[in-house]
């Protein structure tokens, strides 16, 4: 017979009956404690190197490489895949260096409380469409050498250049669930800026919640039909006005190979001055802890 003691009574020991649980042993203090081997959790960089103080000065663009090339609707899931992880892929090669078997990859969903897992798995679909290169995945061309490689190997080659990195889009940039690792893995990649013919709303939103600015192309205008093929340098004027602004118009410079160079205009997509704050302190999770400090 089912009534209130029989679920009282089973629950009454739902802490105590596991002797599996109760025989683990679980560390103490008011910090987590790291385990720097651990291939599922491990803390993440977004606060290394933050200076108390918010910057004063305008984060600049400039001589940025574009890391990859989309069209239309490349949503959270080509950005962020949360499946299975390729055998192929830098994540996997990453888990294997680490002595994970391939039985045991899991899922990048699995292991999202590992950024160095995620940040390799960042535009690691299979079936991501980059116009850099000739083959689906996640490949690019890394520009000054003209050679292909994995996104994740190109973007780190930029980053140890100092190379600022953009991404050039088409229509409904980042549509589908509301991942964060689809910013936060463009953060770890050295994404500066996505260039979009718009947004969905909420990757919008997370996109400059991680410092990373948002910006649409002028109505009618594309990377097509401006002639730009992501193999240009880009600069952006951001020094035009003391301060940002609410929807303000850029103008972007795209300089290719020869040095022949092409300026064009786009929108921020810093909607509201509460965004503006949060650009400007290099992310939403900046501007928390410096509230808290």
């Amino acid at each position: 017979m089912i009534n209130a003691k029989l679920f009282a009574d089973f629950y009454s020991t739902t802490l105590t009956r596991n002797e599996r649980w109760n025989n683990l042993v679980a560390p103490t203090g008011d910090l987590f404690s790291w385990t720097e081997d651990s291939t599922y959790i491990h803390l993440p960089p977004f606060f290394k190197g933050m200076p108390k103080d918010v910057p004063t000065v305008i984060p600049q663009i400039a001589d940025a490489n574009c890391l990859a090339v989309f069209g239309d609707s490349i949503t959270t899931d080509h950005i962020s895949p949360a499946g299975n992880i390729s055998k192929s892929s830098p994540a996997a090669k990453f888990l294997m260096e680490r002595g994970v078997d391939v039985k045991d990859f899991n899922s990048y969903g699995a292991r999202r409380g590992n950024d160095e897992v995620m940040a390799r798995g960042t535009f690691a679909n299979v079936r991501l469409i980059n116009k850099l290169v000739d083959k689906p995945g996640f490949f690019t061309q890394y520009v000054p050498d003209g050679s292909t490689q994995t996104i994740y190997d190109a973007a780190m080659k930029y980053m140890a250049e100092g190379c600022p990195l953009i991404i050039l889009a088409g229509k409904e940039y980042g549509s589908g669930s509301s991942r964060d690792w689809a910013a936060k893995g463009p953060f770890m990649q050295g994404v500066k800026a996505v260039i979009a013919q718009s947004f969905e709303r909420i990757h919008r939103s997370n996109l400059l919640g991680m410092g990373i600015l948002p910006c649409e192309f002028l109505s009618g205008q594309s990377a097509e039909t401006l002639g730009l093929d992501g193999r240009e340098k880009f600069t952006f004027d951001l020094s035009k006005e003391p301060a940002l602004k609410v929807g303000q118009i850029i103008s972007v410079t795209a300089t290719n190979k020869d040095g022949v160079a092409k300026t064009f205009e786009v929108k921020s997509r810093l909607d509201t001055e509460p965004e503006i704050a949060y650009f400007m302190n290099g992310g939403i999770l900046r501007y928390v802890l410096r509230k808290l400090i």
